[in-house]
């Protein structure tokens, strides 16, 4: 059935982001992280591309970064999908962090559907040319692409940024990068095009 092999691929990658969260050396779960899901991608039935051969920037320690998580004022927003119709979120907070030298910050989302979940997704001056052209996401809780914190802050590793999965396959609905969440800068980490 479908749904449970569906279950299977969430349990998966649920276990993989606890497995990673919980190594102390960043360089070694980014590996672990990429062989998991090539073989994802290579073999489960639920894979949004078994064609696909997922490519990556080479591992960049300076794309860790440990964001502050600063209240926002609270907006509820439809966010624009690859599907028809938009998914409502409220923006709650705003994560502030380092990156390239400068200061950098992204809105950070809370899914108003049955179960909710924060949601982060973002794209970069690599959007569309080098990566994915809508987004690729960093903190789905829905999905379990989470990397915890540390020290209070927020941990994005943008070499753990992920393309979504419609854009492998239409099936899929994805949120997109909201106007908020997109950077001037050029982020070569994670998956590429």
């Amino acid at each position: 059935m479908e749904e449970l092999e569906l279950l299977d691929w969430k349990r998966r990658i649920f276990a993989l982001y606890a497995e990673i969260r919980s190594d102390s050396q960043p360089e070694r779960a980014w590996q672990r992280w990429r062989d998991v899901r090539d073989d994802l991608f290579r073999s489960h039935p639920q894979t949004p591309s078994a064609d696909a051969h997922l490519r990556y920037f080479d591992y960049d320690p300076a794309l860790r970064v440990h964001g502050t998580v600063e209240p926002a004022e609270r907006e509820q927003r439809e966010i624009a999908t690859s599907g028809e119709e938009p998914y409502s979120f409220t923006r709650f907070a705003r994560t502030q962090f380092d990156l390239a030298g400068e200061q950098q910050s992204l809105d950070l989302f809370w899914l108003d559907g049955y179960g909710g979940g924060v949601f982060l997704s973002g794209a970069d001056a690599t959007s569309g040319t080098e990566t994915y052209g809508a987004c690729r996401y960093l903190l789905d809780t829905v999905k379990g692409s989470d990397l915890g914190e540390h020290d209070g802050r927020l941990v994005r590793d943008f070499n753990c940024a992920y393309t979504p999965s419609c854009a492998y396959d239409p099936r899929w609905v994805c949120p997109l990068a909201p106007p908020g969440n997109r950077l001037a800068v050029s982020v070569r980490g994670g998956e590429r095009l």
